[in-house]
């Protein structure tokens, strides 16, 4: 087993969150997304990172793989934290220079914006580390049946979602391997200044694009010497079967959502 997961990538483990049908589990991880985005105080941050880590535990995967696999979203949340600091308005100026301000308000912000870019990654993580790509497809494609009657290609749309969620692990190695190949070359990527470490990734960029084209083109040419028909009417090997435990899952989603809302009240009236 690899010492870090990443978005994408499946970790076979026997868990019961594992054990799961997929559907129940995109459900569930979605469900918790929105709650992240509904919540504004500190308890309900609180609350629901004591559900992620819950999750974490039962899917059985250590912590220290989320970790490591998180690391490499670490510039993108900073940089949104770092902007949210100094150009958020609102309650108190601690310190001001030309354009840029830190406030009370722009704290609060930036907080928000690091939790729920955290949590949201990790939950997806969750989600994939339990469910293999063509699983996740397959209940994609399920949960958006409906909208075949307004002529959405539900089946094209499961395809892209799988193929993308397939290669995502494979574009982090990728990236590695580059990275590794500019570092023999006598490349440093952890000398200097924000602005001059982010040119040197130019140089890691381009190739990425290159290979990422011909990864695709390759697949694209694959796909049509199998004669694949995205119209095509297609069947299911493994057909998708909804049990107890799934309803259970669902069922303590709905405990989650009450007691979040309990802490909105209850903030709430404190004010």
């Amino acid at each position: 087993m690899n010492n870090r997961v990443v978005l994408g990538m499946y970790v076979p483990t026997n868990s019961r969150f594992h054990r799961l049908d997929p559907r129940a589990k995109l459900l569930v991880v979605c469900w918790y997304v929105v709650l992240v985005f509904l919540a504004k105080t500190l308890g309900e941050n609180l609350w629901l990172t004591l559900i992620l880590a819950l999750m974490i535990v039962v899917t059985k995967v250590p912590f220290r793989m989320y970790w490591h696999g998180l690391k490499p979203m670490a510039w993108v949340i900073a940089f949104t934290v770092i902007v949210q600091l100094l150009f958020s308005s609102g309650g108190a100026t601690y310190w001001h220079w030309g354009p840029f301000h830190l406030t009370s308000g722009g704290i609060a912000d930036a907080g928000m914006v690091f939790a729920r870019f955290t949590l949201v990654i990790l939950a997806s993580t969750v989600l994939t580390v339990a469910t293999p790509p063509l699983q996740l497809a397959d209940a994609v494609e399920s949960l958006m049946k409906p909208l075949k009657i307004f002529h959405v290609p539900v089946g094209q749309v499961s395809l892209m979602l799988s193929i993308a969620m397939r290669f995502i692990p494979t574009i982090f190695d990728e990236v590695e391997t580059i990275m590794n190949a500019q570092r023999a070359r006598g490349a440093n990527f952890d000398e200097g200044n924000l602005w001059k470490r982010a040119k040197r990734f130019v140089s890691v960029l381009i190739p990425l694009f290159v290979a990422s084209f011909q990864r695709a083109e390759e697949l694209a040419v694959a796909m049509d010497a199998r004669d694949y028909d995205p119209n095509g009417q297609r069947t299911k090997y493994r057909l998708l079967e909804w049990q107890k435990r799934d309803w259970v899952a669902v069922a303590l989603m709905v405990a989650v959502t009450v007691i979040f809302l309990v802490c909105r009240s209850l903030t709430t009236m404190g004010k």
